[in-house]
Formats: structure tokens, sequence, C-alpha cells
């Protein structure tokens, strides 16, 4: 069967310390934040040299002017739809036409490859809008655990209200 892909996204200062330990204990992917990494290039470089792909993440109000000069190099894009720091927040609306301008940016350069990941708020009611700005990969917390329903019935809603035709 196919294995699962372990992507790991790291939210701490000084990352660069870590990720030897976290490539060793199994990382398929190893994603640090704009906002906590002053040589990124280096620290994407270290990722890629640690024989795993490389991913990048923005929080809410870093502009996207930040990823400009990094896209050429990564996997992978992470755009945050709400602070982060705890689970159970709302989507921020603005980080639709933030993804929009991100797969524009993206696709205008040739990278239609590297993934656009969103994290933060992602449920059936506002997934299908998320997909069609252009995410790629999605993150859910709260709408996959929660009281109403089974982790598979809510993995089924999500599915079904991101692509509605399949």
């Amino acid at each position: 069967g196919s294995q699962a892909l372990i992507d790991v996204h790291l939210m701490i200062e000084k990352p660069e310390r870590l990720l030897p330990d976290f490539a060793r204990a199994g990382a398929d992917l190893l994603t640090v934040h704009v906002e906590t990494c002053p040589h990124l290039h280096r620290t994407i470089q270290q990722i890629k040299e640690l024989g795993v792909m490389a991913g990048v993440t923005l929080n809410p109000a870093t502009p996207l002017a930040h990823l400009e000069d990094i896209l050429g190099e990564v996997d992978l894009v992470l755009l945050m739809s709400v602070n982060p720091g705890f689970g159970g927040q709302a989507f921020m609306e603005h980080s639709l036409e933030r993804i929009q301008r991100l797969r524009s940016m993206l696709d205008g350069r040739g990278l239609g490859k590297v993934e656009l990941e969103v994290d933060g708020g992602v449920k059936p009611e506002n997934v299908g809008k998320v997909v069609a700005a252009g995410a790629t990969v999605l993150v859910a917390g709260s709408a996959i655990f929660n009281e109403e329903a089974s982790v598979a019935e809510n993995i089924a809603a999500l599915r079904g209200a991101a692509y509605p035709r399949l």
C-alpha cells in the first residue's frame, strides 16, 4: 500500500538546530516559518541536504512578497489562515485572496508543482472556496476531530465539500 507522508510544520524559533533530529526521526517534509528564519535560503538548503523536502510557512499578517526569492527552492508553501497557537479558530476570509495571489505567483513562474498548503479554520463550509482559490494540501483539525461525527464521516464531508464533482 501507499505510505503516509510525514509532513512536519516547525512553528519554532531557530528551527535549524532541530532539523537533523526531525529528519532522522522520519520526516519526509520539513516546513519552517519565514518569520523565524533570518537566513531562510540557508535553512532551506540545510533541509535539502538532509534529504527531505522543504517547505516554507507564512503567518496571516506576513506579506507574500517575503516568499518571492525562495519560491524556486521549495517543494511546498504553507499559508496560515489563522494566527498559529491553538486549534478551533475561525478561517480568516482575507486568506482566500492570499491563496489566489500565491497560486498566481507560483503558476506565473512555472512552479505549478509546488504544493500550496492551507492551515487554519478549514471546514466543509469553506473548503470548496479554499480549493478553488488554488490550495492543493489542506490541514484540518477540529473539522475532523470533534464530537459531532466520527473521523471517517468528517473526512468524507470535507472531501465531498472540497471536490463536489468527484
